[in-house]
């Protein structure tokens, strides 16, 4: 096992990893919209905050070598599923026709308040 530690994505606000490494998979910790130089929420809408996500969840996965295409799951967590449409048409730009098996589910809160939550898992290389 091997933890994943970057400053491509925001550092972990509680007692837990970015990502860890096991038997050539990455499961990474659920990434909300924080900027990782600032540690603050970025964006107010659903969008811009799926974004700040995206770009967090690329971090980590340039850290380890690796991409959009290497993920195989995702599981994503809404505060409103109203915001579902929104959400996915963000979420398809992402990735090149070669989606991961996904969940998608409203929660009644997300950590700072957050509009969006997601995690992955990817295939190591």
């Amino acid at each position: 096992m091997k933890n994943v530690t970057t400053n491509l994505a925001p550092q972990a606000i509680g007692p837990y990893v970015q990502g860890k490494i096991v038997n050539g998979f990455l499961f990474a910790s659920g990434q909300i919209p924080l900027d990782p130089n600032t540690g603050e929420m970025v964006g107010t809408t659903i969008e811009e905050q799926t974004v700040q996500v995206f770009k967090n969840i690329q971090g980590l996965l340039k850290s380890c070598d690796l991409t959009m295409d290497d993920v195989v799951k995702t599981t994503c967590f809404l505060k409103d599923i109203n915001d579902f449409a929104a959400f996915n048409a963000i979420y398809a730009t992402y990735f090149n026709d070669s989606f991961p098996a996904r969940s998608a589910l409203q929660v009644a809160a997300l950590p700072k308040d957050a509009m969006v939550e997601i995690e992955i898992i990817a295939v190591v290389k």
